[in-house]
């Protein structure tokens, strides 16, 4: 569906603003290079005007929390289908890309700087180097999609295929030029798509259980999560996005970053923001979740804000074991987004293993009781 706004000034007698045009592609790229948010707040851009070797340059590259690289191609008019082609063909590129070439790839757009010091500054937790590129996504920046390239793109996706686009508008008001943007997709599907199939990973279909990630001590505890029965995620869109994935009587199995795997459970509703959630006392009374859980922050500092505040997941745990006793060997699965579905033969693995150290796995019915 092709995605056109219009915009008004509002007044008693409202005007349409007139559509126009960016001079030129330099702009844009100069407009994202000094905000990034207009594509993504949680995205650092990390390269620019990269030679590919495959016969072109990339137009920018950035980089997700987790180590996800993001090719983005701009291109100011229509955006024909062969400029799908030609992304798809850079990312070729890009797949092939290790931690050292990002590196030197950052310093030459930085001027010098250090990627691991400056990623740290700006997310807030250490880059793993052997996290760098395990998936990337192609996000293409148009000012229109004619209907080949939207079926390309709409084809790609259900096939797990990372693309997206990001088409914007340009509105003059007389003295200044305005810029809307939407997305062909909600980039939460991309962002899945990106995790669930790495790029040197055999794909394989899914087995209907989630991987989630727990941050604990990065804002949140994992023992009142495990006495409060919940996951949480929060800090900005891309951590609890993925939350909206996890249906009631889903099984989830729950792993602490830098500590492994600590328990298994049931889903019993949907992701509820910090200010909604309530938790159950040990007398059946039930309270605000931020009055009681004292321990951590689950940032409060955005409880006003929809995007940034803390989300919450209501879990029926099987089975759940202490920080220290938590499993953590060598080649089970891994990831820093909150929730994936993967499709990979390290998750099958990594399942059947888990079932092994964790034998209640079983009961949980993810179902809430009913209400009297």
């Amino acid at each position: 569906m092709p995605i056109h706004h219009t915009v008004w000034k509002v007044a008693k007698s409202p005007s349409r603003l007139q559509e126009a045009v960016l001079p030129s592609e330099q702009l844009l790229e100069d407009m994202i290079v000094a905000s990034p948010e207009i594509l993504s707040d949680q995205w650092m851009i990390i390269g620019r005007q990269e030679d590919t070797g495959v016969g072109g340059r990339i137009d920018l590259l950035a980089i997700a929390p987790d180590g996800t690289l993001i090719l983005i191609e701009l291109k100011r008019g229509r955006t024909p289908r062969e400029v799908v082609a030609q992304a798809i063909d850079y990312a070729t590129w890009l797949e092939d890309l290790d931690a050292q070439t990002v590196g030197r790839i950052y310093a030459r757009f930085s001027s010098g700087h250090d990627l691991a010091t400056d990623f740290q500054k700006r997310f807030d937790h250490m880059l793993d180097e052997t996290t760098i590129n395990q998936s990337h996504q192609i996000v293409i920046v148009a000012a229109s999609l004619d209907a080949s390239s939207e079926r390309i793109v709409a084809y790609l996706n259900k096939r797990d295929i990372p693309i997206n686009v990001l088409c914007f508008q340009v509105f003059d008001t007389g003295t200044e030029q305005l810029l809307s943007r939407a997305w062909l997709m909600d980039p939460i599907e991309t962002q899945v798509a990106a995790t669930a199939v790495g790029p040197t990973s055999s794909k394989e279909p899914w087995n209907g259980e989630y991987y989630v990630s727990f941050g604990h001590g990065m804002g949140r505890s994992w023992p009142d999560a495990v006495k409060y029965g919940f996951v949480s995620a929060g800090g900005g869109s891309w951590y609890s996005n993925t939350l909206k994935l996890l249906k009631t009587g889903d099984r989830i199995w729950v792993k602490a970053p830098g500590n492994g795997f600590v328990g298994v459970g049931r889903v019993k509703g949907p992701p509820e923001p910090a200010p909604d959630f309530k938790v159950t006392m040990d007398d059946g009374r039930e309270r605000p979740a931020l009055d009681v859980l004292t321990s951590a922050s689950y940032h409060r500092e955005f409880r006003e804000d929809p995007d940034r505040m803390e989300y919450f997941v209501p879990v029926d745990w099987a089975q759940t074991v202490p920080l220290d006793k938590a499993i953590n060997e060598i080649g089970l699965f891994g990831n820093q987004n909150t929730v994936c579905a993967p499709k990979t033969p390290k998750w099958r693995h990594t399942i059947d293993r888990l079932k092994e150290v964790f034998p209640d796995y079983g009961n949980a019915s993810g179902l809430s009781p009913p209400v009297s």
